[in-house]
């Protein structure tokens, strides 16, 4: 288990895949970490999308205490506290504002904020944040944006999510600022909702073994 807190970049390094889960049923979600453990994925998102979301979070922290588990879709200051509230040791956010800032640097938490332009990366920086969600990835498409970043910004680590499959993954993973990337296809709903627990283990099999050797 880890016990010391990490910050966002120490998060990212940990996985070379980091899963954006939607969870509808709250008492599936500890299967479900320790299914995704299993298969070597210690890093992973809830999004804030469901009534279940909260409740989800927590039964996997106490599931899989190894694992490092954030929450999505942070957009408010209230969003961060509820986060905070349920255990979650990082966040997540599709964009970045200045009150979501300020609530973020208030809790001194792990944070990943969304950019999708040079001026947003300017902004976030200028913020305190270089560990950045590029999004949307648009599939195969961001890598080459990732790297057209990395001589303006060599201070900053990418994590790209959009529409990122698995044989789009080892063009971004090359690149030397973006380890981690995300994505919904390591737990297919189809998957989930039939509780395939094996199926869900293989696919993080899958999404670690693009881990660098």
């Amino acid at each position: 288990m880890h016990t010391t807190p990490m910050n966002m970049r120490e998060i990212l390094q940990r996985t070379p895949v980091m899963p954006v889960l939607t969870v509808h049923h709250a008492q599936w979600a500890g299967d479900l970490a320790q299914a995704l453990v299993r298969g070597g994925i210690t890093v992973f998102e809830v999004v804030m999308r469901t009534p279940q979301s909260v409740a989800a979070l927590r039964a996997m922290r106490e599931a899989s205490p190894e694992a490092h588990i954030g929450m999505g879709t942070l957009m408010t200051a209230e969003d961060v506290h509820t986060a905070r509230q349920a255990g979650a040791q990082f966040g997540v956010s599709p964009g970045l504002t200045a009150e979501l800032a300020l609530a973020i640097q208030a809790a001194q938490f792990p944070f990943l904020p969304g950019v999708a332009t040079a001026s947003e990366v300017m902004q976030a920086r200028a913020w305190g944040f270089k560990e950045l969600k590029y999004f949307p990835a648009q599939g195969p498409m961001g890598a080459a944006w990732i790297q057209d970043m990395r001589g303006v910004f060599p201070d900053v680590l990418f994590c790209p999510t959009g529409g990122i499959r698995p044989p789009d993954i080892p063009a971004y993973l090359k690149l030397p600022n973006c380890c981690t990337v995300g994505g919904s296809w390591v737990v297919p709903p189809e998957l989930l909702n039939d509780r395939d627990w094996a199926g869900i283990t293989a696919l993080a099999q899958q999404a670690s073994a693009f881990a660098a050797p």
